[in-house]
């Protein structure tokens, strides 16, 4: 069967109905999580939703990640991007899936319609690094170090409050919710890439501080997120640690900074 025909199948309401009865719970998981995250390496997908314990081994999760990834893009559920994670060497693994006009249809997401389209480096750097923040919550939940409640990605976790100059809209790149120790941790994530300098980011804090002396958050879920910064190493941490430090208006327990490799500790820590 040709692409074009394999598509028109697809094409009615009916035919969508159809193909979304034959999905697998697991098919549903993994469409949803990548439309949730924008995008998703099939390393990552294979990491939740195809755990090694559920399988005889490595390879043999490797192959079944492999069938079904090929039948989402297949039916247009996904669609893989020509930029690979590591490289055109990194194999199948390498990867990037993002959520496909049929698999639009099937969630009934509303918004433009989805195009399969190559994002630019800046956006597919970043998205996947939010992307492997949540990965590792997730992991790291399921082997007891945490209990993760709640995950919300752009654009549900935007706010929007009043402010002297008017309605203004405060955007972290997720919010997280993480249970430790019987202690319900919130967090609001800023993954930098380095690609930002200081002043922007100390610009962005102070928009934190704003939305906390609006009251806004208080008052509907009690208590205000901590602000994680998560930054590539530990030369760029200790520069916007010192640079929130300076800056007498930034209420200093507000925000926590931490390397990717140390984030999840970071997001558990009750401290």
């Amino acid at each position: 069967m040709s692409g074009s025909t394999h598509t028109r199948r697809y094409a009615s309401a009916r035919g969508v109905a159809r193909l979304r009865e034959r999905l697998s719970d697991r098919d549903l998981a993994i469409i949803r999580q990548v439309a949730d995250l924008r995008l998703m390496s099939a390393r990552q997908i294979q990491a939740i939703h195809f755990p090694e314990g559920e399988h005889a081994n490595e390879l043999a999760a490797t192959r079944a990640r492999q069938r079904v990834v090929t039948r989402l893009c297949r039916d247009r559920l996904l669609c893989g991007l020509q930029r690979r994670v590591g490289g055109i060497r990194a194999g199948s693994a390498g990867l990037v899936l993002a959520l496909g006009p049929v698999g639009q249809r099937v969630l009934g997401r509303s918004g433009p319609r989805q195009r399969e389209h190559e994002p630019g480096m800046r956006f597919f750097d970043h998205t996947l690094a939010v992307s492997r923040l949540v990965v590792d919550v997730q992991i790291a939940s399921r082997q007891g170090r945490c209990e993760l409640l709640d995950v919300q990605t752009e654009p549900r976790c935007w706010r929007d409050f009043a402010s002297s100059a008017g309605r203004r809209w405060l955007r972290p790149d997720a919010f997280l919710a993480i249970d430790s120790h019987g202690y319900e941790l919130r967090w609001f994530i800023e993954l930098d890439r380095a690609s930002e300098s200081v002043p922007t980011i100390i610009r962005k804090c102070r928009l934190y501080a704003t939305y906390y002396q609006s009251g806004k958050e208080q008052a509907a879920h009690g208590v205000f997120p901590r602000v994680a910064w998560v930054v590539p190493d530990d030369v760029r941490a200790e520069r916007v640690r010192k640079a929130i430090d300076r800056d007498r208006q930034l209420p200093g327990r507000l925000f926590v900074v931490t390397t990717s490799g140390q984030a999840v500790t970071a997001l558990c820590s009750i401290n």
